[in-house]
């Protein structure tokens, strides 16, 4: 896939943020992986910039050196087809996000209100500024259309209390990358005790995501 994304063979620098030097290979990796964590996951995920931002550059730069190539070349059309499949991974990576915000918009708000400091956000910048909006717009509309005509004591919403919370507890598919020991396993059932297992490397599990998420954020499982 390399020689699609880069004909001059060059790995990715554009941003020091980014903790490795990555190969364009690596780089859709990287995207896929977030996609599909992003995907199946029931709550909004820490905001993978750095990656969305150097895969646009990688496009750029691909049609770029698609401009050089003589028309009628094979290489053209199988290349497009390459860019097109990259372009639907990273829209619908952004779509997810934003159905989430959209869903969730005061509890996404008030965890990145109250995230320490040192630890990643959870939205970029853009997406902050769509929740905010988002909540402004929804509250708006609410007076205008309902709240102004009940009772006084009836004319304000708590929004954190009107709009359900990510259902933590859906169950994920998942497979190991790197293998972890004793994972405490919580109960089904009142008459089930708690329990550990071992997850293996490359094994794949059906599991409550609630037990799992730091695991997924750390990047030692995928979901699927």
């Amino acid at each position: 896939m390399s020689d699609v994304l880069s004909d001059d063979g060059s790995d990715i620098h554009q941003d020091d943020s980014l903790e490795e030097v990555m190969t364009p290979a690596e780089l859709i990796a990287k995207l896929e992986e977030a996609w599909l964590n992003e995907k199946f996951s029931p709550e909004l995920l820490e905001n993978k910039s750095e990656v969305v931002e150097c895969v646009m550059e990688q496009l750029t730069h691909m049609e770029a050196n698609l401009q050089r190539v003589k028309k009628g070349d094979v290489k053209v059309s199988v290349h497009r087809m390459e860019m097109d499949r990259i372009r639907f991974v990273l829209s619908s990576y952004l779509r997810s996000r934003l159905q989430k915000i959209e869903k969730f918009f005061p509890h996404v708000l008030e965890k990145e209100k109250s995230r320490a400091e040192g630890d990643p956000s959870l939205l970029s910048p853009e997406e902050y500024a769509f929740a905010k909006e988002y909540l402004a717009n929804t509250e708006t509309y609410l007076k205008a259309v309902a709240l102004k005509h009940m009772p006084p004591n009836l004319q304000s919403v708590d929004m954190l209390k009107a709009v359900p919370e990510p259902c933590l507890d859906s169950f994920v598919f998942l497979r190991v990358k790197e293998r972890q020991d004793n994972i405490l396993v919580e109960p089904e059932t009142d008459e089930q005790r708690e329990y550990v297992v071992d997850l293996e490397e490359g094994s794949q599990h059906l599991m409550r995501y609630r037990t799992i998420a730091p695991l997924v954020s750390s990047g030692a499982v995928q979901l699927i």
